[in-house]
């Protein structure tokens, strides 16, 4: 685990937790020359720790933690981090921030299940607002709110370059999962994003996206392709997201459909939301939905 330079003033370390749900690993970001901002600081390994640490030259410190959002992916180091270095942990805030009504009601009552890799033990030090500016020497780092894959997620503008975390990568679409994941608030993030015209984007996995807004472009259609097979299949037949997911991911190994169910729920919320869906009885986890 080293830093890789990827253009001046900006470097990766890509921390040794691959799956097929973070690609080759979590990418840790450090931008800057004498004051360091670090996005991401990623899963609780302490030999990823000790890189970022080893990333720090002589003449330069660590000044500030970002974090897209808090999945265990991408959050928990930031605490250690933090304890070592000084610098204050930054993020929109704790796990359970920013909701929706619609999936606070759903959390609350504790219908849908989610929460999967949560880092609920998160709290930053300062709380982000969208707009909000970093500053550091010879840098600045503008906030954006970006929930979607994750109500507290955002995105971090830099030098014409997007760090676009879990929102917007170039090698896998994002999983949602309500009530954390949110697909009405995942289609209107990409409507921000696609309006910014940023060069390049540096997502949370994988490597730079290079065609950022034809990228977006490509997330939409990807995801109404799934929406109009989901209204097509519930055109048969009233389903719940189990017959669903098997009737419209055939592709997908078994072990991964647990999580294209979860995609599929957070399409049904949204379409119950718009009036194109119903619901057969109480809406939760594993109700029957119905076109209206």
């Amino acid at each position: 685990m080293t830093a890789t330079a990827l253009e001046p003033g900006l470097r990766v370390i890509v921390a040794p937790n691959p799956s097929p749900m973070t690609g080759r690993g979590t990418n840790t970001y450090l931008i800057g020359k004498t004051d360091i901002a670090v996005i991401d600081p990623g899963p609780m390994i302490m030999p990823h720790l000790a890189a970022i640490l080893e990333a720090v030259q002589p003449g330069q410190r660590i000044s500030h933690i970002l974090v897209t959002h808090s999945h265990l992916d991408h959050s928990p180091l930031a605490r250690p981090l933090a304890e070592a270095t000084g610098a204050p942990v930054l993020a929109a805030g704790p796990s359970d921030w920013g909701r929706s009504p619609v999936m606070q009601a759903l959390a609350r009552e504790d219908r849908i299940g989610g929460g999967e890799g949560i880092d609920e033990g998160f709290a930053p030090d300062r709380q982000l607002v969208h707009g909000s500016l970093i500053h550091g020497d010879g840098w600045q780092i503008e906030t954006l709110e970006t929930p979607g894959h994750m109500a507290n997620h955002l995105s971090f503008g830099w030098a014409g370059a997007l760090f676009s975390g879990d929102l917007v990568m170039g090698w896998s679409s994002s999983l949602i999962s309500p009530p954390d994941g949110d697909m009405t608030a995942f289609y209107a993030s990409l409507a921000r994003l696609r309006a910014r015209g940023d060069r390049v984007y540096y997502p949370g996995h994988g490597h730079p996206v290079t065609t950022p807004q034809d990228r977006c472009d490509a997330l939409v259609a990807h995801r109404r392709a799934r929406e109009t097979a989901i209204m097509d299949a519930l055109s048969q037949a009233p389903a719940d997201t189990a017959a669903l997911a098997g009737r419209i991911y055939t592709d997908t190994p078994a072990a991964l459909l647990p999580m294209a169910e979860r995609n599929i729920l957070a399409h049904l919320i949204d379409l119950t939301d718009r009036n194109l869906v119903e619901t057969l009885g109480e809406m939760n986890a594993r109700a029957t939905f119905a076109l209206l």
